[in-house]
């Protein structure tokens, strides 16, 4: 039997009402479709909403937001704070708040999935938001900004081996987890920031990923992830270096791009043990730059910790994460820097300190209330009259409005947060789910002292989210 006549109206029906088939049954129209082998299916609308197509489950995410955001400093940013960027007293931006609303927060997900066996499984899976910036973005008539990737990749699940693969863009493997180490079950903060926290560890980068589950409560993983550097500081007089080159071929020409000659290379334990989740982690990364017609590398690493405490179950969480290092600027919310330049020219990595807590409760069905505090702290890395945080930098215009960037060089020493929020189910149900947010920010921003002092500058913010997710 010829059933591509049935294949066609099967997917039609998964677009068309019900109540349309119904009328036209009504009207004595013969609408019943010959049993179809199951491997004939083209699509299958199953209970929970996905989408059986032949041997590939399709399920849908993501969400429309509209946030609302005030600071007390004007940073001239959306939905994603500059924690180390707020400005110092010198630029008018200091004296003005700020208030915006955006949708860019925006997501559009998707996840396929198929099983060779009952052991092993494929999947892809596919997260957009609207956050990046073409080069005609603008916020004046038609708010149009451009779509960009935050996760892109394919995964291999051996569950006879305890194996699992990934290849892609997504968390870095730095990130925490809230149980053994898995893809979309990372602990991320419940801000409505789209930066974070300060003191949060994170990227997304391109990866490739290699977890082995050796029992329900310990799990080891390794990811080699695509590298940047963060360059700051004092270069040295009378050397030659190349350190940052604009983009090329389908790069951003308007961004810079560090000299990278190995990826960063991330290991990770984690602990299940019944009562909590423990993780022991580590990163090993590698600097480069050419000076005076040398190539120079620097190694450098960090290694920390993350608990996730059920303190009353099901109600209240205590999370914390700790990271010392190295060059570890780049994994921060605040976004401190890498490394400085020695007075060769060859990269010293800066020393710097990343620490988060958090309590997350659950007083009620469908009401979240949420506390961070974070800290991220470099330390002075100084080379003859190159470095970061030199005592020689001209600060003493840092509280005069209106004076040049040449009498504010503050370096940031210091970065922290304390922050709160909540959400609220306003409504779960059979057409999805909507929820209210709420969220107060207080960020300090604090440089290392120079001639004329330290200066620092701080910020409060206020935000306000509302979401519909569709498929929950």
């Amino acid at each position: 039997m010829d059933y591509r006549f049935w294949r066609t109206r099967a997917a039609l029906g998964v677009l068309l009402s019900p109540a349309i088939f119904a009328s036209t049954s009504a009207l004595g129209a013969d609408l019943s479709a010959p049993s179809i082998p199951n491997d004939q299916e083209v699509v299958t609308v199953l209970p929970n909403g996905s989408l059986q197509i032949g041997a590939i489950n399709l399920k849908l995410g993501g969400f429309s937001e509209l946030a609302t955001f005030w600071r007390s400093r004007n940073e001239t940013a959306d939905v994603g704070s500059s924690f180390g960027g707020i400005p110092f007293g010198n630029d008018p931006r200091h004296y003005e708040h700020e208030t915006r609303f955006s949708a860019r927060q925006s997501r559009l997900a998707a996840l396929a999935s198929g099983d060779l066996d009952e052991y092993t499984h494929l999947s892809a899976y596919i997260e957009a938001d609207f956050l990046g910036v073409g080069t005609t973005s603008n916020s004046v008539e038609s708010n149009s900004y451009a779509p960009r990737i935050r996760h892109f990749y394919g995964a291999y699940d051996n569950d006879l081996w305890g194996l699992h693969v990934v290849a892609g863009q997504t968390w870095s493997l730095l990130t925490t987890n809230t149980e053994g180490i898995k893809v979309r079950n990372e602990q991320i903060p419940l801000t409505i920031d789209a930066q974070y926290v300060v003191g949060f560890n994170w990227t997304r980068n391109p990866q490739l990923r290699i977890v082995k589950t050796f029992n329900p409560m310990v799990s080891a993983g390794v990811s080699i992830e695509s590298p940047q550097t963060v360059i700051a500081g004092q270069t040295p007089g009378g050397v030659e270096i190349n350190a940052n080159n604009p983009g090329g071929s389908l790069l951003n020409s308007g961004a810079s791009y560090s000299n990278d000659i190995m990826p960063d290379v991330v290991g990770k334990i984690a602990f299940d043990p019944g009562w909590g989740h423990y993780e022991l982690k580590g990163i090993v990364r590698g600097f480069t730059d050419r000076a005076d017609h040398d190539n120079r590398t620097t190694i450098a690493g960090a290694g920390g910790v993350s608990v996730t405490l059920p303190i009353i179950q099901k109600a209240l969480e205590l999370q914390g994460s700790f990271l010392a290092g190295n060059g570890i600027g780049r994994y921060g919310s605040g976004q401190m820097a890498d490394v400085t330049f020695r007075e060769d020219g060859s990269f010293a990595a800066i020393p710097e300190v990343q620490a988060l807590v958090g309590l997350v409760a659950h007083p009620g069905k469908g009401t979240d209330l949420y506390a961070y505090g974070g800290l991220e702290e470099a330390t002075k890395t100084i080379d003859g009259n190159a470095g970061y945080g030199l005592e020689t930098l001209n600060n003493t215009g840092c509280d005069i409005e209106g004076d040049p960037a040449s009498l504010c060089q503050g370096v940031n020493k210091r970065l922290w947060e304390v922050t709160a929020g909540v959400w609220h189910d306003i409504y779960n149900g059979s057409y999805g789910r909507a929820a209210v947010g709420a969220q107060g920010e207080y960020v300090k921003r604090e440089a290392f002292e120079g001639m004329g002092g330290a200066p620092s500058a701080d910020e409060a913010i206020v935000m306000t989210s509302f979401r519909y997710y569709p498929f929950k």
